[in-house]
C-alpha cells in the first residue's frame, strides 16, 4: 500500500476509533480529534501541488482481483488534487465548525463523526481513482454515507423521508454508471480510464458508445441535482448543517461535476455530450434560481441556490467541449467555458460553504431559519451579517467578489458558444445566454431575499424561539475563512491560475494540450465594455426591479399545479410502486412450496429455452450416442414407470418408497456405466432422503387431495413435462455439438499432478470440489437440524400452522 492509498483510506481506518474516544473521553469533543485527519490529509496534498503545475501526473497501484483488472490505482493529476484540496480543505473547517455547532451533551457525536469520515474516503476516493470499478464503489459509499448523514436525526420523519430520497435517486445513477463502465470495459478492453483514453479511436465509432455516454451522464446529473434529479437536494437539507455545508457545496454535489470532467477526454467528441451537459445545466441553472425565490427557509433557498449553480458549471463544462471542434489550437477562444467552470467551482465552493454555515448560526442562535419570523437581525449579529453580505454578493455576482469574475467569464463562454456555427447553434443558440441572463437575474434576486430578510427590516423577535445573539468565535471562524478567500480570489483572480485552475482544465482538456495547443489562464477584473458588461447592467437592474416589486409577483407561483410537480410525480411513484408490490406480492407468496416451485421450474424452462433458442443450439446428431442394450431399456422403463406412478399415488407413502424407487434405479445406471463411486453416493442420499421424507411427512399435518382440482394437477403435469423436456433437450445438445473444450480434458490432465489422485471422481469431489461438497454437506446438516428443531416444537406443544 502506497502513501497516497494510506492517505484515501486514513480517514475511514480512524473512524474505527471514534466511538472508543467518543465513550473513554466524554469531556472532550469528539470533534477535537476528528480535525486532525482532514488537516494532515490537506497538508499532504498540499505538496503535489509543484508537481501538477508542471503537468506531472502521480500513479501507485494496490493488487486487488488482478484476475479481473480491478485494481486499485490511484491517479492524481490537476483535477484529481483540486477535488482533493477540496474535500480535505472544506473538510477541516466543516469539522472545526461542527465542534461549535453539536452540542456534546445532546448529540451522538461518535455515530456523527464515523459517517463524515466514512464519507471524506469515499469521495477521495472517487476523485483519486483511476480503475472504473473502484471508482464505482467509492461512488456508491458516498450514497451510503450520505444517507446516513442526512438521516443523522433519524427520529425525524423528514430526515428519514430525505435520506431515501437522496439514496434512491443518486444509486439509481450509480448504477446507470456502471453499465457504462460494463459498456465502455467492454469496448476498450480495459477499466482504467488512462487506457481507455489511450484507445479512444478504436471504441468512438462503436454503437454502444453513445449508450455509455448517457449512463455516466446520468450517474452525472443524479449525483449533481441536475433537472429533473434535482428533487432530492432541497429535502436532504434536513441534515445537520454541518453536512450540508460539506456534502452540499464542496463534495457529493460535486462529484457528478468531476465524473462529467473526468470523462470529458473520452466522451466530449461526441455532440451529443455537448447537447446534454450544457441544454441540461443551463436549463437548470434557469429552473434552480426560479425556484429559489419562492422558498422561506434558509437553506431551502440555498439548497435552488445550489441546484441553479451546479447547473452553470455543468453547462460551462459542457460549452467547453466546444473547443475540441473548433480551436483547438488558436486562440484558446472556447476553452475560456471549461476555464470558468473550474474557477466557479472554486468560487463556488468558497461563497457557498459560508453561506450554509452563516444559516446554521442563524439557525442555532435564534431558533429558526424561517426568513417570514427573521429580520433585524444585523445589529444583534453584525459577524454573521457581514459573511451573509459577502457571500451572498459574491453569489450574486457583484465586483469585487470571485463570484464576479467567474459570472463574467460565464457569459464571455455562453456568448462565444452561442454565436459559432457548432451544431447548427446559430438557429437556436440564442436560448443558452436567454436562459443565462433569466437564471442570472433570479440568482440576484434570491441572494438579496437572503440578507435583506435575514439581517435588515424590522425585527420580530415575538416571533424566534430563541434570544437571539452573535455565534461563539469558533462557530464564526471558518465561514470567516470561507469569506476572506471570496475577498482575496477577488482582488487578486490570478492566484489560484496557474496553482489549480490551469493544471485542472489542461486534465479536462488533454487534446487541446496534445495537439500543441496552449491554455493560457489569466483573469482580469474589467474586460471593457463587451457585451458580457452590459449583460451584468442588464441582471443587475432587472434583478433589483424584480426584488423590489417581489411581492406583486411572488404569488405566480401559487398558480403552478401540486399535481404537476416533480415531487409529488415522486411522490406517487413510490405510492404506485409500494401498492403493486404489494399486489404482486399478495399474490405470488401464497405460502406453500408448491407454487414456489412452479415459479422456480417455470423461470428455468423458460430461461432455458430461450437461450437454445437464440444460440440456435436446437440441434441434434445420432452419432455420438453409443449403443443401447436391452437392460439399459428395462431400467429406463423402471425409471419412468416409477416416476409417472408418483402423479397417481393416494398416500406419501407410497409416493416416498416411488421416489426411492427413481434414485434406486439411477443408482444402477451409475454401477452399470462404472461409476461406483457416483452409485454408492447416490445410494446414501436416497437411503437418507427416504428416510427423512418418512420422518417429515409422518408429523406434517395431513392435506387433503380433494382440495386439489384439475386445473392445479394439469398445471403440475405440464411443468413437469417442460421440465423433463428441457432437461432431455440440453444433454441432446450438449452432447450434439461441441462449442467449446471439454472440461473433462482439464481433469484428466490434472487429476495426477494436482491432487495426486488416480480416482477421477473422488479426486473431483473432495478436491476440485472440495469445498461444493463440504456446502452440500453443510446444508444437509442444516436441513436436518430444522427438521429436529420442528419435531421437538411439536412434540413440545408448540403451535403448528
Amino acid at each position: 500500500m502506497s502513501v497516497m492509498h494510506g492517505a484515501i483510506l486514513l480517514p475511514i481506518l480512524i473512524s474505527l476509533f471514534i466511538p472508543l474516544l467518543a465513550k473513554r473521553l466524554p469531556n472532550i469533543h469528539t470533534g477535537w480529534f476528528v480535525l486532525v485527519v482532514p488537516v494532515l490529509l490537506v497538508s499532504y496534498f498540499s505538496h503535489f501541488l509543484p508537481g501538477t503545475m508542471s503537468g506531472e501526473t502521480f500513479t501507485a497501484r494496490m493488487p486487488w482481483i488482478p484476475s479481473l483488472g480491478i485494481d486499485f490505482v490511484t491517479y492524481l493529476d490537476g483535477l484529481g488534487l483540486l477535488f482533493a484540496l477540496l474535500i480535505t480543505g472544506i473538510g477541516s473547517l466543516v469539522v472545526l465548525y461542527s465542534i461549535f455547532y453539536l452540542d456534546a451533551k445532546k448529540e451522538s457525536l461518535g455515530t456523527f463523526y464515523v459517517y463524515l469520515l466514512m464519507f471524506m474516503t469515499a469521495m477521495l476516493g472517487v476523485v483519486l481513482s483511476d480503475n472504473m470499478i473502484v471508482l464505482y464503489l467509492f461512488w456508491e459509499l458516498t450514497s451510503i454515507s450520505s444517507f446516513l448523514l442526512i438521516a443523522y436525526w433519524y427520529e425525524r420523519e423528514r430526515s428519514r423521508y430525505g435520506a431515501q430520497k437522496s439514496m434512491l435517486i443518486t444509486v439509481f445513477g450509480g448504477l446507470a454508471m456502471l453499465g457504462g463502465i460494463a459498456i465502455l470495459s467492454t469496448l476498450s478492453g480495459s477499466l482504467s480510464i488512462r487506457e481507455t483514453y489511450a484507445s479512444l479511436e478504436s471504441i468512438q465509432g462503436e454503437p454502444f458508445f453513445t449508450v455509455a455516454l448517457v449512463l455516466f451522464l446520468l450517474a452525472a446529473f443524479t449525483k449533481s441535482a441536475q433537472f429533473p434529479f434535482h428533487i432530492w437536494l432541497p429535502d436532504a437539507m434536513e441534515a445537520p448543517t454541518p453536512v450540508s455545508a460539506y456534502l452540499h457545496s464542496a463534495t457529493m454535489v460535486k462529484a457528478g461535476l468531476y465524473l462529467v470532467a473526468r470523462f470529458s477526454p473520452i466522451f466530449a467528441d461526441e455532440s451529443l455530450w455537448f447537447y446534454l451537459v450544457s441544454s441540461v445545466g443551463i436549463f437548470t441553472l434557469f429552473w434552480g434560481s426560479l425556484n429559489a425565490v419562492k422558498q422561506h427557509d434558509l437553506k431551502g433557498i440555498l439548497a435552488y441556490s445550489t441546484i441553479s449553480q451546479l447547473g452553470l458549471i455543468m453547462s460551462l463544462l459542457g460549452l467547453g467541449a466546444a473547443a475540441l471542434h473548433v480551436d483547438a489550437l488558436d486562440d484558446g477562444l472556447y476553452t475560456i467555458a471549461t476555464v470558468a467552470a473550474i474557477f466557479h467551482l472554486i468560487n463556488h465552493a468558497t461563497f457557498k460553504g459560508s453561506l450554509f454555515m452563516m444559516a446554521g448560526i442563524v439557525d442555532h442562535e435564534t431558533g429558526t431559519r424561517d426568513i417570514r419570523k427573521l429580520g433585524g437581525l444585523a445589529q444583534l449579529m453584525p459577524i454573521s451579517m457581514t459573511i451573509a453580505m459577502i457571500g451572498t454578493l459574491s453569489m450574486a455576482g457583484i465586483p469585487p467578489f470571485n463570484g464576479f469574475l467567474s459570472k463574467e467569464m460565464f457569459l464571455t463562454g455562453v456568448l462565444e458558444v452561442a454565436g459559432s456555427d457548432l451544431f447548427h447553434l446559430p438557429s437556436y443558440g440564442w436560448i443558452i445566454p436567454v436562459l443565462a441572463v433569466v437564471g442570472s437575474i433570479f440568482t440576484f434576486v434570491y441572494s438579496i431575499l437572503i440578507v435583506r430578510r435575514t439581517f435588515f427590516g424590522k425585527r420580530q423577535d415575538d416571533k424566534l424561539p430563541k434570544t437571539p445573539h452573535e455565534a461563539p468565535i469558533g462557530m464564526l471562524i471558518p465561514p470567516l475563512v470561507l469569506v476572506s478567500l471570496v475577498v482575496i480570489i477577488g482582488l487578486f483572480p490570478n492566484i489560484l491560475s496557474d496553482t489549480l485552475i490551469r493544471p485542472a482544465v489542461e486534465a479536462i482538456l488533454p487534446q487541446v494540450v496534445d495537439a500543441g495547443g496552449k491554455i493560457d489562464v489569466h483573469i482580469t477584473m474589467w474586460h471593457g465594455f463587451q457585451p458580457e458588461f452590459f449583460l451584468t447592467l442588464l441582471i443587475f437592474t432587472v434583478g433589483f426591479i424584480l426584488y423590489k416589486t417581489l411581492p406583486r409577483w411572488q404569488s405566480l407561483y401559487n398558480r403552478m399545479p401540486r399535481a404537476v410537480s416533480l415531487n409529488h410525480q415522486y411522490d406517487a411513484l413510490l405510492r404506485r410502486g409500494e401498492q403493486t408490490s404489494t399486489k404482486i406480492h399478495d399474490t405470488v407468496m401464497t405460502g406453500y412450496m408448491r407454487s414456489y416451485l412452479i415459479y422456480i421450474f417455470g423461470f428455468i424452462v423458460i430461461l432455458i429455452l430461450t437461450a437454445l433458442y437464440g444460440f440456435d443450439a436446437f440441434r441434434f446428431a445420432v452419432d455420438p450416442i453409443s449403443s443401447i442394450h436391452a437392460y439399459e431399456i428395462i431400467l429406463a422403463l423402471v425409471l419412468v414407470s416409477s416416476a409417472l406412478s408418483i402423479t397417481f399415488a393416494r398416500s406419501r407413502l407410497t409416493s416416498i418408497i416411488l421416489l426411492g424407487v427413481t434414485g434406486y434405479t439411477v443408482a444402477l445406471f451409475f454401477v452399470l456405466f462404472r461409476a461406483p463411486d457416483l452409485a454408492l453416493t447416490q445410494l446414501v442420499i436416497e437411503t437418507v432422503s427416504v428416510a427423512l421424507f418418512l420422518l417429515v411427512f409422518y408429523h406434517l399435518p395431513e392435506i387433503s387431495r380433494k382440495e386439489e382440482r384439475i386445473p392445479f394437477k394439469l398445471g403440475n403435469a405440464l411443468i413437469s413435462a417442460l421440465v423433463g423436456l428441457t432437461v432431455t433437450l440440453v444433454a441432446l445438445a450438449s452432447l450434439s455439438q461441441r462449442s467449446f473444450t471439454s472440461i473433462a480434458k482439464y481433469y484428466i490432465d490434472n487429476v495426477a499432478d494436482l491432487a495426486a489422485g488416480g480416482n477421477m471422481v473422488n479426486v473431483i469431489l473432495v478436491d476440485f470440489r472440495g469445498f461444493d461438497t463440504l456446502f452440500e454437506i453443510a446444508v444437509l446438516a442444516l436441513a436436518g437440524i430444522g427438521i429436529y428443531t420442528m419435531i421437538k416444537f411439536r412434540q413440545t406443544g408448540g403451535i403448528d400452522k
